[in-house]
């Protein structure tokens, strides 16, 4: 069985399994949130502030911060 890995919401920790996705860690962060994210209310981008995609598979250390959909739209110019 394979360690769970470590990723971090809002700063907040989050552990997922090996091969979880984006939509996976946010999810486990809050459910609501995940529904808000599948819905197109809220966005997800990285320690960089470029959007995620929800089907990304994360990585150990990886940081994400839940934004606005609007926010994430008005980021990539429309």
């Amino acid at each position: 069985m394979s360690e769970p890995l470590t990723v971090f919401i809002n700063a907040r920790t989050v552990h997922v399994p090996p091969g979880a996705t984006v939509l996976d860690a946010v999810c486990a962060f809050d459910a609501a949130e995940g529904e808000a994210l599948l819905a197109g209310t809220r966005g997800v981008t990285d320690s960089r502030g470029l959007p995620a995609a929800h089907d990304a598979v994360v990585f150990g250390g990886a940081i994400y911060r839940l934004v606005s959909a609007r926010a994430e739209r008005a980021e990539d110019g429309v």
